[in-house]
């Protein structure tokens, strides 16, 4: 087990600093545009691509890291040079650990591939879980796959929604409920592969923030695909069905709180994304208070200025170490006994709303006008809140974990 300590080591603080210099020549430069446009950034990834940095070897690396700090680090900085293009670059990453954790060896070595494509022809993916009707409430998920055992394929019927990459992926992993009386316990994953007929992009969403990054509905109209592209394959759903039923007959809360604390892992590195917006919106409020000159003197002289300069820079370094206090607890198996995924989920997303709020502040009018970017970055820091769990549920669920309350 890996010591926690509070010092990158100096292979981490390498990539850190290479991370760093990406996002301020390639990000930030091109963020305005691709805010304007909302469309996706390809020739960004395709930069990201090309160094190495959109790739599965890359996040492997920062996933495997023994400190946990690997990927909120990364995280946090590529998150500092622009939020919706760190989403564009990072979003296929969600569908790719979908077929880390589940699929077999033959299904990894596969598709994941076809995910990203190479560095001439990039290609992205896309996870699609949330519906219209279930988002943070898994449970009520109605898009269904069934099995014919007579062609050995799977047919599945049904809408996805808010879905990262969704419609122009090249790769779709999608959740779908195969035993409706199971619940959540009753849902597996299927891997659609390119030009599968009956998938099709829905509704593109023209969103408040991350307008670069491409977000819409799938629409699955008898999608059948090979009973291969059921991730972990039909014997090892079948047993895992098995148990569910059977741990539901002997008490069904202990099922719940298991799948519960598979969304609790991911958490954090939602928490480190809302920390790299909040420090890029401090570092612009900061640099704007020292420079700017009102009656004779900086901004920064005056106690409401600086205050709130104290109180921002406070703020994200108790998010970074709540994000870090859970990652390593993930990677070394620590039990989340009061919710430590959500806390820094919670904390670290609050933190950007409000710090990103500040920054515009400081700034004045300046601040309101697309001229400067807190504007943006603003727009982008309300997502952290609604995705990945709602601010509302993370409470929900450190509350009654803290309270031993099954979380339904």
């Amino acid at each position: 087990m890996a010591e926690f300590t509070m010092e990158l080591n100096d292979e981490q603080k390498e990539v850190r600093d290479w991370l760093h210099g990406f996002a301020a020549d390639v990000i930030r430069p091109a963020a305005a545009e691709w805010d304007e446009r909302e469309e996706t950034p390809w020739p960004v990834i395709q930069e990201a691509a090309k160094v190495g940095i959109y790739s599965l070897d890359f996040y492997a690396q920062q996933y495997f890291d023994p400190t946990g700090l690997g990927i909120p680090m990364a995280m946090e900085e590529l998150f500092w040079g622009d939020a919706g293009i760190a989403l564009s670059i990072v979003g296929t990453g969600l569908a790719a650990v979908g077929v880390l954790a589940n699929g077999t060896e033959e299904q990894i070595g596969t598709w994941i591939p076809q995910m990203y494509g190479d560095a001439n022809d990039v290609k992205v993916a896309a996870f699609c879980s949330s519906e219209p009707d279930a988002g943070s409430d898994v449970a009520s998920m109605r898009a269904r796959a069934v099995y014919d055992e007579a062609k050995d394929e799977w047919v599945l019927n049904g809408t996805k929604t808010w879905a990262t990459n969704g419609g122009i992926a090249n790769v779709h992993v999608v959740v779908a409920v195969v035993d409706p009386e199971l619940g959540s316990k009753g849902h597996a994953s299927f891997i659609i592969p390119p030009g599968t007929e009956g998938l099709s992009q829905g509704q593109k969403f023209k969103k408040h923030g991350i307008r670069a990054s491409h977000t819409a509905e799938v629409v699955l109209d008898n999608v059948r695909v090979p009973g291969s592209c059921l991730l972990g394959g039909k014997e090892k759903l079948d047993e895992r069905l098995a148990r569910a039923r059977e741990k539901a007959r002997q008490g069904g809360e202990r099922v719940k709180n298991a799948a519960m604390a598979t969304f609790e892992a991911s958490r954090p590195a939602v928490g480190a994304m809302a920390v790299g917006t909040a420090r890029a919106a401090y570092e612009v409020a900061l640099d704007y208070a020292t420079t700017r000159e009102q009656f004779g003197r900086p901004i920064v002289d005056n106690q409401g200025v600086a205050f709130q300069l104290a109180d921002m820079r406070t703020s994200i370094d108790a998010a970074r170490l709540l994000v870090w206090r859970a990652s390593w607890m993930a990677v070394n198996g620590k039990p989340f006994t009061a919710a430590e995924g959500s806390m820094s989920k919670l904390f670290a997303s609050e933190t950007a709303k409000k710090v990103t709020g500040q920054a515009i502040q400081i700034l004045g009018g300046n601040g309101y006008t697309r001229e400067y970017p807190v504007e943006r970055m603003h727009r982008d820091a309300a997502i952290y809140t609604i995705f990945e769990g709602t601010s509302e549920i993370q409470r929900l669920v450190i509350a009654r974990t803290l309270a031993g309350v099954p979380i339904r």
